[in-house]
């Protein structure tokens, strides 16, 4: 603990029990001396008298070093909980010796009959007090009324979110927005100061006459623009299809994919790279990095990550973010700019991340694109799974995606496979390389960041306008 910084000391009431919860301390620098004393009594043989003789006591006292760190203990013990079943009269019974494996077993330890039972992963993800600051309700002059607040806003959320007012149309909708709202204009006049953020407008007006359907990744890639100024200018030259085969993508006002069979390019693919034994590899031995983890989540007894800085009010209107170390050294064109990869495919190249949102035509393999073109000229109807394309074409793509990435991966990593094979069952067998971790690859570059919220990008899209 001590070597990791970012670590805290844990202290186990109970070590033999590994239900457990310990207490934690936080580090904290010091300067301080360890001092090691020695008290030494020295007893006097008593006379023949009856006074009583006092022992002579002396200290003696030497400095070992000085303390440079030192853990403190202030948080709360977390609830705890035994491993304890209650019988119908009441009676606590211990089941450690039923549940605990503390030897390799025969199968009859599996199959014995137990009340079930299921401890808590974690009670409390904070160990130190907080004080909520009740204050009492605000006296307002005669005649004023409280703002209209929708229910979903009523539990949850200190305030309600900041609308950026963009339109959501679903499959079903009969109409689609022409213009945007009124609001969504004045706010990005409000905006939009200076020579910067009118030249992001006309080149991302260029883009939707090119193209009437974008994603906000491949809409990144193009042009170079702060994310919050993104947010506000979307939805003043498009509208959000929430469903159907276009969904999570940004449409041009008054143009409706749904009567267009050339729209058919513009339908979205969401594409996961399969990962796991029947595949042939395990997630751990994927080039391609998670986003973020499950079991990385190691509340409390980690210590906070350092927040970021905020964008300020300034920045906005100088059309700039928070300036750091790598953005200041790229132009101002291409500051924000994001990689072709990240919404595009390519042959014999690997998606940034697991999960990945393509457009039909940003896959660039002939093989797909013949796998999309099938019916040509005799789409007949637009439905909500699969758009103007044949039934199943969605399947057949990432059956072929995922052939091509297992090739990719076989050809960078080939001591994940064996080229022999066993002439008994066919099957490829798995030579593991040892002692390989997740951390030892190539670090992902900072370009790569479609969202900084959940690692389903249209999820985090759709909170982003809520």
């Amino acid at each position: 603990i001590y070597a990791d910084p970012a670590k805290r000391l844990e202290l186990y009431f109970r070590p033999k029990d590994p239900y457990c919860h310990p207490v934690c301390a936080n580090r904290f620098p010091t300067s301080t001396m360890l001092l090691k004393v020695r008290r030494r009594t020295k007893k006097k043989k008593q006379l023949e008298t009856e006074e009583q003789i006092q022992p002579e006591v002396q200290f003696e006292m030497e400095i070992l070093g000085t303390v440079t760190t030192v853990y403190k203990f202030q948080g709360m013990s977390d609830f705890q909980y035994l491993a304890m079943h209650s019988g119908p009269d009441g009676k606590q019974t211990s089941m450690y010796d039923k549940v605990l494996m503390l030897k390799p077993e025969k199968e009859e330890f599996f199959n014995r009959e137990l009340p079930l039972y299921i401890p808590p992963p974690i009670f409390s993800r904070l160990d130190t007090p907080v004080d909520y600051f009740y204050r009492p309700d605000i006296q307002h002059r005669e005649g004023y009324n409280n703002p209209q607040v929708s229910g979903e806003n009523l539990i949850g959320l200190s305030r309600a979110r900041r609308p950026h007012n963009a339109i959501f149309v679903n499959f079903d909708d009969e109409e689609i927005p022409a213009k945007p709202l009124d609001a969504a204009a004045q706010t990005w006049k409000k905006v939009c100061t200076n020579p910067v953020d009118k030249k992001v407008e006309e080149e991302l007006r260029k883009l939707f006459e090119v193209r009437p359907v974008w994603s906000r990744n491949a809409v990144k890639a193009n042009i170079s623009v702060h994310p919050d100024k993104l947010k506000l200018l979307l939805p003043y030259l498009a509208y959000y299809m929430l469903t159907g085969p276009w969904r999570s993508l940004w449409v041009r006002f008054g143009y409706d994919p749904r009567k267009h069979p050339e729209a058919k390019i513009y339908q979205v693919l969401d594409f996961r790279i399969r990962c796991g034994m029947k595949y042939g590899y395990a997630p751990n031995d994927m080039p391609v990095k998670a986003k973020r983890s499950t079991y990385n989540y190691s509340l409390p007894i980690t210590v906070k990550k350092p927040v970021s800085h905020t964008v300020s009010v300034h920045d906005l209107k100088q059309g700039l973010g928070t300036s750091t170390a790598a953005s200041a050294r790229k132009p101002a064109s291409s500051r924000y700019k994001l990689k072709e990869s990240i919404y595009i495919f390519r042959e014999g190249a690997l998606p940034p991340y697991r999960q990945m949102f393509y457009q039909l035509c940003d896959l660039n393999v002939e093989s797909l694109q013949n796998i999309i073109r099938r019916n040509d000229g005799t789409e007949s109807e637009c439905t909500e799974r699969d758009g103007w394309c044949l039934p199943k074409t969605s399947d057949d793509l990432r059956d072929t995606m995922s052939l091509m990435i297992k090739q990719i991966i076989r050809s960078t990593r080939p001591a994940l496979f064996s080229s022999t094979t066993s002439s008994e069952d066919g099957k490829e067998q798995l030579a593991y390389e040892s002692g390989e971790d997740e951390d030892d690859e190539e670090e992902e570059e900072e370009d790569f960041k479609p969202s900084d919220g959940s690692e389903n990008e249209m999820e985090t899209e759709i909170l982003d306008y809520v």
